[in-house]
């Protein structure tokens, strides 16, 4: 079933990867302003944030696969839309419900935790990351070749693998068993109060896992950012050409998540595995200035793919294990909410300091923000009895490793490879 699920993830960014790189283009066309492109870009984000935290309440209370299915069906709505919008307003309503069935990423997150043991999430969260980045890594290519045939056509090509995708998943795609019944029938505290408690109470084990999540994607943000003027402005690096840096980024990120990922975590352990991942992707962002060539430069952005796959997966693997199975999906789903407003905020923070500063600014904040993350992590445990003075619940109440661990034990079936 993993296997299915991480087809379905594939997939659906694959859509997603098509209408990105052309969504530009297509507003320029339409006589929309750069800061109006702008906003167009954040609707998504923004929406995410609002829209995780709900999805993963209700696939707490009504199951995984019925928010996967909505999700694909709005997200073929919404391309249906960018295909014929022809004007300000339209292109941003396309985002806005993107964005919305675009919020499910906590959900997927949590499928994988209901149906694969502890011991073996962060292998098989590598295998999904690995999965959406092949389709981000190919999606592009699509996008701007579909876009020589008509308008329209990236967006009715990214719908039609929606809705296909969507009839796949509804023949194939089944829901996780471990613990339905106690999730769905045990009472719950509002939707926002985990993201309230993780502000509120930060030092809390998972409360310290979201801010990690979130933290190391607003590292990851600033550089995807700026990278691209960095490229242009340093090494005259012209639009024919940035296509093949992303692949490579990409495949190495594939390559990493799929293939090495699982040995290492199974060699270290998720919480040294996070340790390590953070402190590449500080090492990286401080040597990203003495590059003197574009050849040393695209060596050194190796770091970047290095440092997410070894930080993201097993900060969800960890935040997993800590978390209250029957409030799982509301958990991630709120890891997913910092996640958006980190990639909301850090675009505007990062073209700010590299107009403002200097070119090499974006890449010392955000290996000072890849240092705080290190930091965190540094007080992070993947025993039972977690970090010394903490208490074994989550902010939520949520049970500690051993707990869940033997509950998954019991009752969700093995991990399964894709």
């Amino acid at each position: 079933m993993l296997g299915v699920l991480i087809a379905v993830a594939a997939i659906d960014m694959l859509g997603f990867a098509m209408i990105f790189p052309v969504l530009p283009y297509y507003a320029l066309a339409l006589d929309i302003s750069p800061f109006g492109i702008g906003v167009i870009i954040a609707s998504f984000s923004l929406t995410q944030v609002l829209a995780a935290p709900i999805w993963g309440r209700f696939s707490d209370r009504y199951g995984r696969r019925p928010a996967i299915l909505i999700s694909l069906g709005a997200s073929a709505v919404s391309f249906l839309v960018f295909g014929y919008a022809a004007s300000f307003w339209v292109l941003l309503l396309s985002r806005v419900i993107q964005g919305a069935g675009g919020g499910t990423t906590g959900v997927l997150h949590a499928y994988v935790a209901d149906t694969v043991v502890p011991d073996d999430r962060a292998r098989s969260l590598g295998w999904l990351s690995a999965a959406t980045s092949a389709g981000t890594m190919i999606g592009p290519v699509l996008g701007s070749t579909a876009s020589g045939w008509g308008r329209p056509a990236p967006g009715l090509i990214a719908a039609s693998f929606c809705a296909a995708n969507m009839v796949f998943a509804w023949f194939w795609l089944r829901e996780p068993s471990g613990g339905d019944a106690a999730r769905r029938t045990r009472p719950r505290k509002p939707v926002w109060n985990t993201a309230m408690t993780v502000v509120a109470h930060p030092a809390r084990i998972v409360s310290r896992l979201v801010w990690i999540y979130g933290l190391g994607m607003l590292a990851f943000s600033a550089f995807t950012a700026v990278v691209i003027l960095y490229l242009e402005a340093e090494f005259q690096v012209e639009v024919g050409t940035i296509g093949y840096v992303f692949f490579y980024l990409s495949g190495i990120s594939v390559l990493l998540r799929s293939l090495l990922l699982g040995p290492i975590v199974g060699r270290l352990g998720e919480t040294w595995t996070l340790r390590l991942g953070a402190l590449t992707l500080a090492l990286g962002f401080l040597s990203f200035p003495l590059a003197a060539s574009f050849w040393q430069f695209v060596g050194l952005m190796t770091l970047v793919p290095v440092g997410t796959a070894l930080t993201f997966p097993p900060t969800t693997a960890l935040t997993s294990r800590w978390s209250d199975p029957a409030e799982l999906g509301t958990t991630l789903g709120t890891a997913q909410s910092f996640a958006g407003m980190s990639r909301t905020v850090s675009p505007l923070i990062s073209t700010t300091l590299f107009q403002v500063l200097s070119r090499d600014a974006p890449f010392v904040a955000g290996a000072g923000i890849a240092g705080i993350v290190l930091l965190l992590s540094l007080r992070v445990s993947d025993s039972t009895s977690g970090p010394a003075g903490e208490p074994e619940s989550g902010p939520a109440g949520g049970s500690p490793p051993s707990t869940i661990r033997a509950a998954a034990a019991g009752t969700r079936e093995p991990s399964r490879g894709p």
